[in-house]
Order: structure tokens, then C-alpha cells, then sequence
């Protein structure tokens, strides 16, 4: 977002605050802050996407390693060898590393766009039973606005409004 949708974001926030205050002047207002990450990071769910995440990742460098060994071993064997081997066996050798390189290249590639995807269908019902649940605390609780601790407009909030341990409670037993 650039600075001066930012400067817009911002100065239409308070004045949504600024009017909501002074139009609920007569009831009560609570506010509740929950930080997202540390919520999903402590829930039991959390914990395993992202124990199975950490999996998926492990998995994918080892099937990259050993095609970045190959390729660095190859390199190696060219540099050393590049005076005692004839022209037809060098350009043989530095083709090996070229193709090498391009499908480490393309795998990686591959493998990323798997990462994401397995994220994306890994964390979108975490997202959404975490934000029911968010939701639900703050039409229980009489909240009048629940916001994130790591909301760009948010420079400060009481550890009193903080209800993250509130939400993993919540969250663990549903």
C-alpha cells in the first residue's frame, strides 16, 4: 500500500472510531485486542499445520539436495579438469551443469508452488474456524470491536484488552 493510501486508511479508521465513540457515547465500549499469530502459533490445530508445514519443507530441500550436490560436484570437476580436458569433453561437462542447473531451477520452482498451495489449504480453515471463534468471544463477551495486535493503525493497547489466551482456550476446545 502506498503512503498516501495508507495516510487514507488511517484517516478513515479514526474517523470510524471517532464517530462510532461519540454515536455509542451512551452504551458501554469494549474493546478487546487478540494477536492472530500468537493465537494460531499456541492452538493444538496450529501446532500441527505447522509441524506438518515444517515437514513439507524438509522433504522438498532433501529432494533438492542431492541435485545441488551433483551440480556443485560437476562444477568442481570442470574447474579442476578444465586444462587436461579436451574441447568436445568440456563443453559435454559444462552442458551436464547447464541442464543441471536448469532443472534444479525448475523443481525449485515446483516445489515452492506446491509449498504455498499445501499452505493455503493447510491454513484457510485454521483462518476461519480461528476467526468464528473471534467472532463468537466478541458477540459473547459484548465486545463492541475486537482488533488485531498487529494491525498497521494499532501503535498501542493495555495488556488488560488483550484476549489471545482467551481465543486459544476458546479455539482448543472446539
Amino acid at each position: 500500500m502506498n503512503r498516501i493510501s495508507k495516510k487514507l486508511f488511517r484517516a478513515g479508521l479514526v474517523a470510524a472510531i471517532t464517530i462510532g465513540a461519540i454515536s455509542a457515547q451512551a452504551e458501554d465500549i469494549k474493546i478487546g485486542v487478540v494477536d492472530v499469530d500468537q493465537a494460531f502459533n499456541a492452538t493444538d490445530e496450529g501446532k500441527k499445520v505447522r509441524d506438518e508445514l515444517q515437514r513439507k519443507q524438509r522433504e522438498a530441500e532433501a529432494e533438492i539436495k542431492p541435485m545441488i550436490e551433483r551440480y556443485r560436484a560437476l562444477a568442481e570437476e570442470i574447474q579442476a579438469k578444465k586444462f587436461v580436458l579436451s574441447e568436445e569433453a568440456l563443453l559435454q561437462k559444462q552442458g551436464e551443469v547447464a541442464n543441471l542447473e536448469a532443472t534444479i531451477k525448475s523443481r525449485q520452482t515446483e516445489l515452492e508452488s506446491k509449498l504455498q498451495n499445501d499452505q493455503v489449504l493447510l491454513l484457510t480453515p485454521l483462518q476461519k474456524k480461528l476467526q468464528t471463534t473471534i467472532a463468537s468471544i466478541g458477540k459473547e463477551g459484548g465486545f463492541t470491536v475486537i482488533i488485531e495486535r498487529n494491525a498497521p493503525f494499532l501503535m498501542y493497547s493495555r495488556e488488560a484488552l488483550d484476549i489471545t489466551d482467551l481465543v486459544v482456550a476458546r479455539f482448543n476446545e472446539s
